[in-house]
């Protein structure tokens, strides 16, 4: 299990103002949460080197480039077996198609988001890239008919501080 990082209430303030606008510039940080932008310059680096800020993406529209239709394909692999996890794992990860690959509990050992151009394309990625493989034992497919996005994780709140 991951280690928790111990934040304060500017730690805090900084990672809700990045979360809902990664391109906010220092001087701007600064501003808001009430210190010098070298302050705030330095903070932002020891939380990305703690591991608290991983990265910062950029969303595309999978429909806009040719990918319009989406699934969730439910994936056992028998035998469930470390040699066999990790080279599956970065097969379907490097499949341009896939968009989230969870490792689970349960019956099924994976759950795989995909975007495809469309039906024909979903079933060639299903036969060809995964029950083409040996150790994959099942495939079970659930459309995506739409999707919503659930706001950023905010960290919680300094104690005493109103959230």
């Amino acid at each position: 299990m991951t280690e928790s990082v111990v934040l304060d209430p500017v730690d805090l303030h900084l990672l809700r103002l990045l979360q809902n606008d990664a391109r906010t510039t220092y001087r701007d940080l600064a501003a808001q949460v009430g210190v010098a932008p070298s302050t705030c310059l330095d903070r932002v680096t020891r939380l990305r080197r703690a591991g608290v800020i991983l990265g910062h993406r950029l969303e595309l529209d999978p429909a806009k480039l040719g990918r319009g239709l989406q699934a969730l394909l439910s994936v056992q692999v028998r035998p469930h077996r470390r040699e066999l996890v990790g080279p599956f794992v970065e097969r379907i990860r490097a499949l341009p198609e896939s968009r989230t690959v969870f490792h689970l509990t349960g019956p099924d050992d994976y759950l795989v988001h995909v975007a495809v151009a469309d039906m024909t394309d979903l079933q060639r990625l299903v036969l060809d890239e995964f029950t083409a493989r040996r150790e994959v034992a099942r495939v079970e497919t659930r459309l995506i008919f739409q999707q919503w996005d659930c706001g950023p994780l905010l960290p919680p709140a300094a104690p005493g501080a109103t959230p």
